[in-house]
C-alpha cells in the first residue's frame, strides 16, 4: 500500500470495521481531542452501560468514568500528549456514573495519535475493567497479611486482637472476636452444634475511623452491644447461634425487619447505633469443635458481602482458630507444667531457729526455676537454688526429680561438693534416658542441663560451705551494709558430658548478714552498672526479706541489666546460747555414766519431759559407749534444742557404724538398733579430724 493509499479516507468494508469496532469491542476505545475531551467512544463496554455516545462525547475523560482522583488521570493523559510516551496498564479507581456506590479498578493504556506530518492530533485511550481481578487482588493481599500478623503469640486474646487489625478496615469497618470462655484457661473446645448455655467472651473490638482506608487508625472506640471482657451466652436464635451450629458461614443485609433482632436487643442496638447495613459472621472452628465466634460489619463501605468476601473470611477464620487452638494448647501445658512446678516446690520457706528466708521465683524463658531450704542435722541449714533448661511438664518433673534426689543426699550429710557429684550422677541418668527417646518424641530433641547451687550453713560456727553447677552467684551484705561478692567455684552444668569436678568453698559470715543466693549470675551492684535504690536498699537490716525481695526486683527491673530469675534470701541469726550444751568425755568405761549424769541435768533445765529424757539417756549412753569401744579420743558430747532435740558424739575415728540385727542368743550388736527405735532419724557425718554421731528426737 502507497503512503497516499494508506492516509486516503477509510470507506467501504474498512469503515464498517472501524464502526464495528467502536460499537463491539469488549475494551473500552476512546478517542480524546487535544483538549482530553471524548471525540469517539465505545459505548458497548460494562463501563458505558447505560450511556449513549452523545451523552459522552465532549466530556472529559475522567467526568464520564467518575476517576476517584481526577487530578491523576488528567496529569497521565496531558504528560503522554506532550511527551509523546505512551502509558501502558495503568491502574486507575474510579464510581461509574450509572453506579456511584460501588468502586471499580480500570487498566487504562494511553496513546498520542499524530498525523503525517507530524502533528497532535490527540489520544486514544483502550480501559479494560479489573475490578474483580483487583478485588482478588486484595483479598489475597489481606489474607497473606492475616498469615504473617495473625498468631504471632501464643496468646488467645492476642491474637485475637490481631485478627480485627488486619480486617479493619481492609475487609470489614467493625470486627468482634468472641471466644468460647473455657478455650481461655486451656481447656478442650466443645463439640459442635454449641450448647446454648455455653459462655463466650467478647476478647477483640475494631472500628474504623471515618476516611480510614488502608489499615491505620480506628480502634475499639464505637458502638459495643458489650465491653471487652464481657462473658454471656449468646441469645438464639441468631445467624451468630446458628453459624455455631452448623459451622457455616452467614452473610445478612441488615435491612429493617428483620425478627432476629428481637432476641439479641443489646446487639440489635449496636448496629442501629453503628449504621451497620450488612453483616458476615463465621465460626472459628478446629475438627468439628468451636473455639468462638467472628463478626465483620460493613458502615462506610457501600459494598455488600458477597460470595468471595465470605471465602476470604472463612480462611481468615480457618487460620485464627488455628492459631487459637495453638494458644489454647500452650495455655493448657503451661497451665499444667505450673501446676506441677508449683507442687512441686515448697509451699512457703521453712522457719529456722538461726536463720529466716524468702525466695523470689519469676518466669523465664531459659528454663523452670526451683529453691528449697532443708534442716540438716547439728541445727545447721542447707540452702538449694537451681534450675533446668527447657519448658513444660517435662522440665517441671525433672525438676521435681533432682529436688527430690537433693533432699535424699543431704540426708546424708553430704559436702556440697560431693552432694553435687551424686546430683550430677542422677543428671547424667536422666539425660541418658532422654537420648534414647524416640527420634519422633519432642523431649528427645531438648537438650539436659541443669543448674544447682548449694550451700551449708551452720550456725554454731557461722561457717557457710557453698559449691555450684554452673554459674554460682552468692552476695554477702554485711551488717554494716558492705556487700561483698563471694567467689563461688564455677563446675559444670548438671548432666553435661565430660563435666569437671566440683569444688567448694568455706568462709565464716558474721551474725546478721544476708546472704543471696542464685544460680545465675547476679550483675554487679556497683555503679553505673545498678541503679542506686538496689545499693542502697541492702544496708536497711531492719526491713523484711519479703520488702527486700520485692525491692531487689524493682531494682534489677529498672537497671540496665536483667536481673536473675531465681533468688533465695537468707539472714543469720545467733543462735540461743542457753539451747546448746557441749562436753569433753573421759576415753573411760565411766564415760557413759557420766554423760547420762550431764544429760539428765541439761535437759531438766530445759523442762523436756520425762518419757523424752529417758529415751535420750539411753541413747546418749549407747551413742558414748561406741565411741569408747569403737572410736579414738578426744570424745565430745553435744546437745542442740532446736526444731528437735539433737544429740551428737564426736570422735577422731573415721569407721562407720553399721546397724546390724543381732540374733536372739547374741550378747551385743544391739546397740545402733535400739537408737534408730527410740530416735526419729540418726546418722553420720564426717570430718577431717573424724566423726559425728547423730541423733534426733520429736519434743512434745
Amino acid at each position: 500500500m502507497t503512503r497516499s493509499e494508506s492516509t486516503a479516507p477509510l470507506n467501504g468494508p474498512e469503515a464498517a470495521m472501524l464502526d464495528a469496532l467502536f460499537s463491539q469491542s469488549p475494551v473500552g476505545l476512546h478517542l480524546l481531542d487535544t483538549e482530553l475531551r471524548i471525540v469517539r467512544v465505545n459505548t458497548a463496554t460494562p463501563a458505558m452501560q447505560g450511556l449513549r455516545a452523545e451523552n459522552v462525547v465532549g466530556h472529559r475523560f475522567d467526568e464520564v468514568y467518575g476517576v476517584a482522583d481526577p487530578d491523576e488521570a488528567m496529569a497521565l493523559a496531558r504528560g503522554v500528549l506532550d511527551s509523546g510516551v505512551a502509558v501502558v496498564g495503568h491502574l486507575l479507581r474510579a464510581h461509574r456514573l450509572t453506579d456511584p456506590g460501588t468502586e471499580h479498578f480500570y487498566e487504562v493504556s494511553v496513546f498520542r495519535l499524530e498525523s503525517p506530518s507530524g502533528e497532535v492530533l490527540g489520544l486514544a485511550v483502550a480501559v479494560v475493567e479489573v475490578t474483580e481481578r483487583e478485588k482478588g487482588r486484595a483479598r489475597a493481599e489481606v489474607l497473606g497479611i492475616a498469615r504473617e500478623q495473625v498468631g504471632r503469640t501464643l496468646d488467645v486474646m492476642a491474637t485475637c486482637q490481631e485478627l480485627v487489625d488486619v480486617v479493619v478496615p481492609r475487609v470489614a469497618d467493625v470486627a468482634v472476636v468472641e471466644v468460647v470462655d473455657a478455650v481461655l484457661r486451656g481447656d478442650e473446645p466443645p463439640l459442635a452444634p454449641l450448647p446454648r448455655e455455653v459462655p463466650l467472651r467478647r476478647a477483640a473490638f475494631r472500628s474504623s475511623s471515618a476516611g480510614d482506608s488502608g489499615g491505620g487508625g480506628g480502634g475499639a472506640d464505637g458502638p459495643q452491644a458489650h465491653p471487652l471482657g464481657d462473658v454471656r451466652a449468646l441469645p438464639a436464635p441468631t445467624p451468630y447461634t446458628q453459624a455455631l451450629s452448623d459451622l457455616r458461614p452467614r452473610a445478612i443485609a441488615l435491612d429493617g425487619g428483620l425478627p432476629w433482632l428481637a432476641a439479641d436487643p443489646d446487639r440489635a442496638e449496636a448496629i442501629r447505633a453503628a449504621g451497620a447495613h450488612h453483616l458476615i459472621t463465621a465460626p472459628l472452628t478446629v475438627r468439628d469443635t468451636v473455639l468462638g465466634l467472628i463478626s465483620l460489619y460493613r458502615t462506610q463501605q457501600p459494598d455488600p458481602y458477597d460470595e468471595h468476601d465470605v471465602a476470604l473470611v472463612l480462611q481468615l477464620a480457618d487460620h485464627t482458630a488455628l492459631c487459637i487452638d495453638n494458644a489454647r494448647r500452650y495455655t493448657r501445658e503451661h497451665t499444667i507444667a505450673a501446676t506441677v512446678q508449683r507442687q512441686l516446690l515448697p509451699h512457703r520457706p521453712a522457719s529456722h531457729t538461726a536463720l529466716e528466708t524468702a525466695y523470689l521465683l519469676l518466669p523465664s524463658d531459659s528454663g523452670v526455676q526451683w529453691y528449697d531450704t532443708v534442716p540438716l542435722s547439728g541445727a545447721r541449714t542447707a540452702l538449694v537454688v537451681g534450675g533446668v533448661v527447657g519448658q513444660g511438664v517435662h522440665s517441671a518433673a525433672v525438676m521435681g526429680q533432682l529436688r527430690t534426689v537433693v533432699r535424699s543426699l543431704a540426708a546424708f550429710d553430704l559436702e556440697p561438693d560431693e552432694l553435687l557429684a551424686r546430683l550430677n550422677d542422677t543428671a547424667t541418668f536422666l539425660a541418658t534416658e532422654r537420648s534414647a527417646l524416640p527420634t519422633a518424641d519432642p523431649v528427645h530433641r531438648q537438650a539436659f542441663a541443669a543448674r544447682c547451687t548449694y550451700a551449708v550453713y551452720d550456725p554454731l560456727t557461722r561457717i557457710c560451705t557453698v559449691a555450684g553447677a554452673g554459674s554460682a552467684s552468692l552476695v554477702v551484705v554485711h551488717p554494716d551494709g558492705s556487700t561483698e561478692f563471694r567467689d563461688v567455684p564455677a563446675g559444670s552444668r548438671l548432666g553435661s558430658a565430660g563435666g569437671t569436678p566440683f569444688a567448694a568453698t568455706a568462709f565464716e559470715i558474721p551474725e546478721g548478714s544476708l546472704l543471696i543466693l542464685s544460680d545465675t549470675p547476679i550483675p554487679t551492684l556497683e555503679p553505673p552498672a545498678a541503679p542506686d535504690v538496689f545499693r542502697g536498699l541492702l544496708t536497711q537490716a531492719d526491713r523484711s526479706l519479703e520488702d527486700l525481695r520485692d525491692d531487689i526486683l524493682y531494682a534489677f527491673a529498672g537497671g540496665p541489666q536483667a536481673g536473675p530469675t531465681a533468688l533465695l534470701l537468707a539472714r543469720t541469726r545467733s543462735f540461743p546460747a542457753d539451747r546448746v550444751a557441749d562436753w569433753q568425755l573421759p576415753d573411760a568405761p565411766t564415760a557413759a555414766a557420766t554423760a547420762r549424769r550431764l544429760v539428765r541435768g541439761r535437759l531438766a533445765a530445759w523442762n523436756v519431759e520425762e518419757e523424752t529424757a529417758f529415751d535420750t539417756e539411753l541413747i546418749v549412753s549407747e551413742l558414748v559407749t561406741n565411741a569408747v569401744r569403737y572410736g579414738n579420743p578426744p570424745l565430745e558430747l553435744r546437745v542442740i534444742n532446736d526444731r528437735a532435740l539433737t544429740c551428737e558424739v564426736r570422735d577422731s575415728s573415721q569407721s562407720a557404724p553399721h546397724l546390724r540385727h543381732a540374733g536372739v542368743v547374741d550378747e551385743g550388736g544391739r546397740g545402733l538398733f535400739i537408737i534408730a527405735e527410740l530416735a526419729q532419724a540418726w546418722g553420720t557425718r564426717y570430718t577431717a579430724i573424724g566423726k559425728t554421731i547423730w541423733t534426733e528426737q520429736t519434743l512434745r
